[in-house]
């Protein structure tokens, strides 16, 4: 945890690693620690764990706090940890949150509630009771009006970060580029950015965000990586050829629900133990299979090498 305390040394790619299951469904340890050691290897800049990549909502909390302690003891230190750990259930957000503190994660990402669409002073409310019951831990405002139906606005995130000390910032995973603006505008420079809609990773920056939390990062975490590294180097030529090159790894995660996708290719690869992903969702159709095997020829060259030592057996 020992970026908990300059929460804005928390930038560049963050991975949102899927969290992986057994054929029989049962949460696996043992990928979920290939996944991150592969990860770490590869040059992402922080792990991120238990966001809409990692299908927070089919787990238990038991599972989400074993993953989240599976996951903090793999990182160790070496970059920042953020894991997700809100929930429709204040109760749940705040357990979770607690798991996260004492395993060592540098900041909670926190949902938005979602099916209850509550107000904008609802919503004000529960990340205000967050940010009391948790003083010394980061707090990082999750905003996916897509999966949630509800959009935190620009002057509530301002008004929390001026109101709490560890409030200190979001991610945005929402297409409408605008409300980026209007975020940072309301809330100021200091508010730290991170954009969660791939093909907007690299534009964020142009307007003062500090990195991205993007499941793209599963299948190309190099590439992804060094696409911000070379926007903080001023090589903008390779920063938009590494955007542009993703495309066809973004289009393959959203050929289904995500992360079916994802982990489909992370299988074929040997870096899990199986593509299970957990009901409402389902495994690649054959259609969507071949639409993915597509996808990937398409965008191989940016995908990142998995070494002989990290295959799962």
């Amino acid at each position: 945890m020992k970026f908990r305390g300059d929460p804005h040394r928390i930038k560049g790619s963050i991975a949102p690693v899927v969290t992986p299951f057994t054929t029989s469904g049962a949460l696996d340890p043992d990928s979920l620690r290939t996944l991150v050691r592969w990860q770490l290897a590869a040059g992402s800049h922080g792990i991120s764990l238990g966001g809409s990549t990692g299908e927070p909502s089919a787990q238990t909390v038991a599972e989400r706090a074993e993953a989240i302690r599976i996951a903090a003891a793999e990182v160790a230190d070496t970059v920042p940890f953020i894991p997700g750990t809100g929930s429709t259930k204040l109760e749940e957000t705040l357990e979770l949150t607690s798991a996260a503190r004492e395993a060592g994660a540098d900041a909670a990402l926190i949902i938005t509630p979602y099916y209850a669409r509550p107000t904008q002073q609802a919503l004000y409310t529960w990340y205000a009771t967050v940010a009391r019951e948790f003083p010394d831990l980061p707090l990082v405002i999750y905003n996916v009006p897509a999966r949630t139906c509800v959009d935190i606005a620009p002057e509530t995130v301002a008004r929390l970060f001026a109101d709490f000390d560890n409030i200190v910032g979001i991610k945005e995973t929402t297409k409408d580029f605008e409300h980026f603006s209007r975020v940072l505008r309301a809330a100021g420079p200091d508010l730290l950015v991170w954009s969660g809609i791939e093909l907007l990773c690299l534009p964020l920056l142009s307007l003062g965000g500090v990195g991205f939390v993007s499941a793209v990062a599963n299948l190309a975490p190099a590439a992804v990586a060094e696409m911000y590294t070379a926007w903080e180097e001023g090589d903008l030529d390779r920063a938009r050829a590494l955007h542009y090159g993703l495309h066809p790894l973004v289009d393959l995660l959203f050929v289904e629900s995500n992360p079916a996708p994802a982990k489909w290719v992370l299988h074929q690869r040997g870096l899990l133990s199986s593509a299970h992903v957990r009901p409402p969702l389902g495994e690649l159709t054959d259609e969507g299979t071949r639409r993915v095997e597509k996808l990937l020829a398409e965008g191989e060259d940016l995908l990142t090498p998995v070494p002989r030592g990290a295959v799962r057996d």
